[in-house]
């Protein structure tokens, strides 16, 4: 009994180290995360490798793993640019972006964990600067949005994915421009949607007008046509052929032939 505190003492001791070591080498990786290893006496970060993916992992205690989000995230920032003409333009945008999960262990090695900060960011900022430098506030505010937007993503994706980053998207989200400058637009845009309108419908009535005339044309050339084929063997004709008609008539009338002045059918009473 009494040997038995001296050997309960070490393995308390025993018990207490194992337990030390074991929450100074266990790292959990939650979800959406990735953990990159750096060996302490080894070549220190590891990028041969692929990340730690989620879950539970055992290391050794004097290595050390970095976690790191691996989802999808967006950032918003806001920037002052400059327009062609010099004028200050506000631009509100957002980007997607997440690091390349497989090439973890190089972004973590050559840039660090604050890669929003080194890379992304700025890299947004410079290309929003020199795509907008190249408009005017009148292309900004209008047809040109949608092209701005394209050419900011295409410009930070061809630096941003040569950093171990994969860059989804970039979204323009507003584009702020002086108050006067803003109002001389809007006053422009409504000058020439105005003659646009007036310029429609003077086209329009040209348009009528010609028909019209077309019409008008149309009507007095089948009249000459008729007239220069109107003889007086054709009009005797067609006398006796309407006198036929009525004497098939059952009303009574009296009809005499020949006695117009120019021979035709006379309807003397129509009862």
């Amino acid at each position: 009994m009494e040997r038995l505190p001296k050997i309960a003492l070490p393995a308390v001791a025993a018990i207490i180290f194992v337990i030390i070591i074991i929450s100074k080498s266990a790292v959990t990786i939650g979800s959406g995360e990735a953990g990159v290893l750096y060996k302490t006496f080894s070549d220190g970060v590891v990028t041969d490798k692929p990340p730690l993916g989620e879950g539970f992992h055992l290391v050794a205690p004097w290595n050390r793993v970095y976690i790191y989000e691996v989802r999808r995230q967006e950032i918003f920032e806001k920037m002052k640019v400059l327009s062609s003409n010099g004028l200050d333009i506000q631009l509100d945008a957002s980007a997607w972006y997440q690091p390349k999960y497989n090439e973890l262990g190089k972004l973590h090695q050559e840039i660090g964990e604050n890669y929003l900060q080194r890379i992304i960011l700025p890299t947004i900022r410079s290309a929003a600067r020199s795509v907008v430098g190249r408009y005017t506030p009148e292309q900004l505010y209008s047809s040109k949005r949608d092209a701005i937007q394209a050419e900011i993503f295409e410009e930070t994706k061809k630096i941003v994915e040569t950093q171990h980053i994969l860059l989804d998207d970039i979204l323009v989200r507003d584009v702020t421009l002086p108050p006067t400058i803003k109002e001389a637009i809007e006053r422009k845009l409504k000058q020439e949607q105005e003659s646009l309108e007036y310029e429609f419908r003077l086209v329009t009535a040209q348009k009528e007008a010609e028909r019209q005339r077309i019409e008008a044309q149309g009507k007095a050339d089948a009249n000459r046509i008729l007239s220069a084929s109107l003889t007086d063997k054709i009009l005797q004709d067609k006398g006796i052929e309407a006198t036929l008609k009525l004497s098939e008539s059952p009303n009574s009338k009296v009809v005499v032939v020949g006695s117009s002045g120019d021979g035709l059918p006379l309807i003397l009473g129509n009862n």
